[in-house]
């Protein structure tokens, strides 16, 4: 959610194709932008030749403008979609995986992580739901008002997905997909979202990252209410850390901006911004403090409700990584409000 410097990343593909159009920037592999209705307003999405058919990754928000652009797409390329695969259960990632199966009558591919937690969310089961969610922000200092928009929402989770797969081929870290006689390689990857499939080509010399390595910003990284002493961070920062062993003319095909290279450089610096977030939180808690108190800390601009509920998540996700360190110990306050003080 934050910006973070980018003068020696390698940005070789130029501008982004428009909705509905298409661009190869590696042998048979496609780049794609749909819209999203939020302030980050854009997701990539990724398309392979795969012999006479095609593979997807991802399949973007549940949104008219975006199926209208699938259509047009897939009726250009004229080929059968063979495969679908999902790095992930995020509305933007999944949201019309089953639309397009039924379209094509192609399989789904995902984790079982984000296949069980697309499920929670989507039925709003105990931990994964709204109601969950807004106590968890209450009991971390979150305010009524912002409380009281975030239950007015609703379900929003269920707003960009449609319905869901009932079914899917699971994928496992380490399987490997034949995609037009090459090899792709799962990476599984940890915090951003349960279960996180990223894509690697060694042949082809590409990284489909998804949400786990952005150029321009830093991936959110949130508590769930059903796990509210989590340390995703702490996992997150494991997963982007193995990254840097591929090599570094990798060509990182992002979900959010456009595809980079560097890869190396950009692990160091999400490290560091973490590493400076943490330091922030910690400098700000001589005294006890909450999360929601915290916020203007790590995000000092005007939030809407959306980005809220991200910023409360990774408010937590900070501070509970630096009590998983012992550098913070939590203690109850008035009515209940978790807050956390320097040791």
């Amino acid at each position: 959610m934050t910006q973070a410097p980018d003068a020696q990343l390698d940005y070789p593909c130029g501008e982004p194709p428009a909705p509905g159009d298409t661009r190869e920037i590696a042998p048979g592999v496609h780049w794609i932008r749909m819209p999203l209705p939020f302030a980050l307003d854009h997701i990539n999405l990724w398309l392979i030749e795969d012999g006479d058919g095609l593979t997807l990754v991802d399949t973007g928000y549940g949104l008219e403008v975006t199926r209208d652009a699938w259509e047009t797409i897939l009726t250009r390329f004229a080929r059968p979609v063979t495969r679908i695969v999902v790095t992930h259960c995020h509305p933007d990632h999944l949201g019309l995986a089953q639309w397009l199966a039924e379209r094509s009558g192609a399989p789904v591919h995902l984790t079982l992580g984000e296949f069980l937690a697309a499920h929670a969310l989507w039925h709003q089961l105990p931990g994964y739901n709204v109601s969950s969610m807004v106590a968890q922000f209450r009991r971390n200092g979150l305010d009524d008002a912002r409380c009281a928009a975030l239950e007015g929402r609703g379900n929003a989770y269920r707003k960009g997905i449609p319905s869901l797969p009932e079914s899917y081929c699971r994928l496992l870290h380490d399987d490997v997909l034949d995609i037009g006689g090459r090899a792709w390689r799962v990476i599984s990857g940890y915090g951003h979202a349960p279960e996180h499939a990223s894509l690697y080509c060694a042949e082809a010399g590409v990284l489909i990252s998804g949400d786990m390595l952005l150029p321009r910003i830093s991936t959110n990284v949130s508590v769930f209410a059903a796990t509210p002493d989590d340390d995703p961070l702490a996992r997150f920062l494991d997963s982007i850390s193995a990254f840097k062993h591929l090599p570094g003319a990798t060509l990182v095909l992002p979900s959010h901006g456009s595809p980079f290279r560097n890869i190396g450089l950009r692990v160091d610096q999400l490290v560091q911004h973490h590493a400076a977030r943490c330091a922030d939180l910690l400098g700000a808690c001589d005294t006890p403090r909450s999360a929601g108190e915290l916020l203007t800390t790590l995000f000092p601009r005007e939030l809407d409700t959306h980005q809220v509920m991200f910023a409360m998540g990774e408010a937590i996700a900070h501070l509970n990584h630096l009590a998983h360190k012992r550098e913070v110990c939590r203690v109850s306050g008035e009515n209940g409000v978790v807050r956390f003080v320097k040791i």
